[in-house]
């Protein structure tokens, strides 16, 4: 018995299919503006500004937020991040970096640009970084191909010639800001000239350390110099504080002396004058002053004796007086008899 046979499906007949041309190019049209709405709108971030270019010729700058562009290519925009601060490292990497320009990938090119050569012929290992912003975003898009790549570039030959004209122990010690302001100074001028679109902000120095076959003779040599310079401050410090003091005695033994001498000048012309008070009063009575001068003297001159007695023509007996005083100590003087 034969197996049956399913039945045939039925096929349409091509000749039955029609093609509704206007549906189709009403599709297309919709299809295309709809692109041209999607494509016609971009969004700037805050950061940033959106360089504008029809059929690659510059056309405008415009700022953040939304804005209206030719679609299907006419019009492209590159954004360009204008307000935030890039930096270059060199000599080191700091991971996470978003900016592929940030540091060298390449481990042994980031050893190489650190290793440089001081203008007394000493090795020296510097690191540094470069921090900038974009300042015109037209010449920064249009006048390089890569200018951040150029960027590099120059800021590693401006360290080279800087590091090159000061000795070891300026870029190890007290020249790193100097060489810092001379290198961000001779980078702007560059920069500046070539028209790159980039403002330098900045450029410091990291670590700057001798090649290591050599560090343990250089740090020696710079505790040395730590030691030198203390050594000169303590002395300086001693100079400040003993030559003050000096001149300041000096100074009081000056005005002692001037005021000794203006004394012993008053007292002599205060004598003068008293004597000359006393001339002219002996020479008005001379018996009453002299007798007055004799008093005034007694009385001075007789309280310094220790031992006195006084005798009076009148007094029969003196010898009694006498041996009352031999009993009294010599220093207290005796009371007067009369």
């Amino acid at each position: 018995m034969a197996a049956s046979r399913p039945p045939s499906l039925p096929f349409p007949n091509p000749s039955n299919l029609r093609i509704n041309p206007g549906r189709i190019l009403l599709g297309v049209l919709a299809l295309l503006v709809a692109i041209g709405a999607l494509t016609s709108f971009y969004q700037v971030p805050a950061n940033s500004v959106g360089v504008v270019q029809r059929f690659g010729k510059y056309l405008d700058t415009t700022p953040p937020g939304l804005n209206f562009k030719l679609p299907f290519g006419v019009d492209r925009v590159t954004q360009v991040e204008t307000l935030r601060q890039l930096k270059l490292e060199f000599g080191y990497e700091t991971p996470g970096a978003t900016n592929e320009y940030q540091f060298n990938p390449d481990y042994n090119e980031r050893e190489n640009e650190k290793n440089m050569v001081t203008g007394d012929l000493n090795a020296a290992v510097v690191e540094w970084v470069v921090q900038f912003h974009i300042e015109e975003a037209r010449d920064y898009v249009f006048n390089f191909l890569e200018p951040q790549a150029t960027l590099r570039d120059m800021s590693e030959a401006v360290m080279r010639e800087v590091i090159g004209d000061r000795s070891i122990d300026e870029v190890l010690t007290v020249g790193r800001q100097e060489i810092e302001v001379k290198a961000l100074e001779r980078l702007q001028v560059i920069v500046h000239a070539l028209k790159m679109g980039i403002r330098i902000d900045q450029i410091q120095l990291g670590n700057v350390n001798p090649p290591a076959e050599v560090k343990d003779s250089f740090d020696e040599v710079n505790r040395a110099q730590q030691q030198k310079e203390s050594s000169i401050n303590q002395a300086n410090g001693e100079y400040n504080r003993v030559i003050p003091e000096a001149r300041g005695l000096a100074e009081q033994s000056i005005t002692q002396s001037e005021g000794y001498a203006a004394q012993r000048v008053n007292e002599a012309e205060g004598d003068a004058s008293r004597f000359t008070a006393l001339l002219t009063e002996y020479q008005k009575a001379p018996e009453v002053t002299k007798k007055r001068i004799y008093l005034e003297t007694l009385g001075e001159v007789l309280p310094t004796i220790p031992g006195k007695i006084i005798v009076d023509d009148r007094v029969p007996q003196f010898l009694p007086l006498m041996h009352l005083q031999q009993n009294q100590p010599a220093t207290t003087p005796a009371r007067p008899e009369r």
